[in-house]
């Protein structure tokens, strides 16, 4: 191990910034060379009296800028100084949105590696992929995507798949299509604030179907098609945003026989669905003629991607989505599309996705031992748990608490769509903070959670 100690300057920035500037000095100078294993946080964090957190969010901060790269159970060691120029560009580093649910992001070298593998085919073949191309993607590149598709349980022909900008460039071009200003959209009574964005900027009035433990209840979904005549029920049915379930095969048959019995139309979006092992199949394949169906990409191989696999119902001329999606969105980037079928020929988004899985199962544990003593609803594969504050307890007090923290809180407004919004938050354990960090994290919300109880 290394002997460091850093020398922080007086430039008014945050200390935990002036670490991983310290690191980036003494790299330059020569005192840290590529390969040494610098000193444990806590020992940082005693010879030069700060605390634990700020060191670590300065360790974070350098991994980030990538002058050092952290390994579980081995510690944290200087990059290769050709490595660490190629990704010091703070102006690509500081922009994530740690209140995004975002998959854990891929830390081992050998898949960082195997992933850049796909931009040199991509730079191979940039002067083409720079031109306007089909609104739906390519022929080849549909191909692929829908071979993606069944080997992961969905049955489609590339015929009815497009290859939108994300999921919420289909939500908009097929809620577009299916309503019109004034008309009633259903929902789970908590949703994801996407579709609440979408339905408020179409001029679509929203309403909320009660739910239970399975997912939407059927026989109020019925009741409120019957009084409302939507044009729509949208639905998220795999690790749902934010509660995290999955509705079993029982509900998803009774549901699409309820939409199938008053011929309404559904958009699933299933978001999750490359990051679920077992989920049953989406309930638009029991209703091929109404279901709208959107497979994500964000959740699974990385939300920069901004691609989406969306499938159009049996009856429906695809031309006709192919228009209003033209018209707000023109075409999914080229270029990431071929990073897409790249990574999916050669083997890569696999491991990507076993990768996200596992991490995702292992930050759910880590969660759910140190919030042992709350009360929070989560699925091993979820990249968030959904957690319900102790009575007396507010989430604006625990927010504020946390506010200074690298760990995405977000509360229960955002996704309540009917009523008053209960106490409860959207906790995100993914994106780009680290697994000590979460830690470190989830102890100083459980602190927050437990003295804000007992003051109250």
């Amino acid at each position: 191990m290394k002997p460091w100690k850093p020398t922080l300057s007086d430039s008014g920035k945050p200390l935990y910034v002036e670490i991983a500037e310290a690191i980036k000095r003494d790299i330059e100078s020569g005192v840290l060379s590529a390969g040494d294993r610098l000193p444990p946080q806590r020992s940082v964090a005693k010879d030069i009296g700060l605390d634990f957190t700020t060191i670590s969010r300065g360790y974070s901060e350098a991994v980030k800028q990538g002058y050092i790269e952290t390994f579980v159970g081995r510690g944290s060691f200087v990059r290769l100084r050709e490595k660490a120029a190629e990704k010091a560009d703070p102006r690509r580093a500081l922009e994530e949105d740690p209140k995004m649910n975002m998959p854990p992001e891929p830390d081992d070298p050998d898949l960082v590696a195997r992933m850049e593998e796909g931009l040199k085919h991509v730079a191979a073949n940039l002067v083409p992929l720079l031109r306007y191309q089909s609104v739906i993607g390519s022929a080849q590149d549909r191909e692929v995507a829908a071979g993606w598709m069944r080997a992961n349980g969905i049955n489609v022909s590339a015929g009815r798949l497009a290859i939108t900008p994300g999921a919420h460039a289909s939500l908009l071009s097929i809620l577009t299509l299916l309503c019109k200003p004034g008309a009633t959209l259903l929902c789970e009574s908590v949703t994801y604030p996407g579709v609440r964005a979408i339905a408020s900027q179409l001029g679509l009035e929203l309403i909320g179907v009660i739910s239970d433990d399975s997912g939407i209840l059927p026989d109020a979904l019925e009741a409120a098609i019957r009084q409302h005549e939507p044009s729509a029920v949208y639905l998220n049915p795999t690790l749902q945003n934010p509660t995290t379930l999955t509705l079993p095969k029982s509900r998803r048959e009774e549901i699409a026989a309820v939409l199938s019995k008053h011929a309404t139309p559904l958009v699933e979006d299933d978001a999750c669905r490359f990051v679920s092992s077992d989920a049953p199949q989406p309930i638009s394949h029991l209703i091929p003629d109404l279901g709208w169906y959107i497979a994500g990409l964000s959740k699974c191989l990385g939300a920069g991607l901004r691609l989406a696999l969306t499938v159009v119902p049996a009856g429906l001329a695809k031309n006709h989505f192919t228009r209003v999606l033209h018209a707000s969105n023109v075409m999914a980037s080229p270029v990431t599309t071929a990073l897409m079928s790249c990574w999916i020929e050669d083997g890569t988004a696999t491991v990507i996705q076993s990768f996200v899985r596992k991490e995702a199962a292992r930050r759910q544990a880590l969660a759910v031992e140190t919030l042992r003593d709350q009360d929070f609803r989560a699925s091993a594969e979820a990249f968030n748990i959904w957690l319900t504050l102790p009575e007396g307890s507010s989430q604006a007090d625990v927010m504020g608490q946390m506010a200074n923290r690298q760990i995405g809180i977000m509360p229960s407004n955002a996704f309540t769509v009917n009523g008053p919004p209960s106490e409860t938050v959207r906790v995100c354990l993914g994106g780009p903070i680290s697994f000590s960090q979460l830690g470190e994290d989830l102890e100083a919300l459980n602190y927050a959670i437990t003295q804000q109880d007992w003051v109250s």
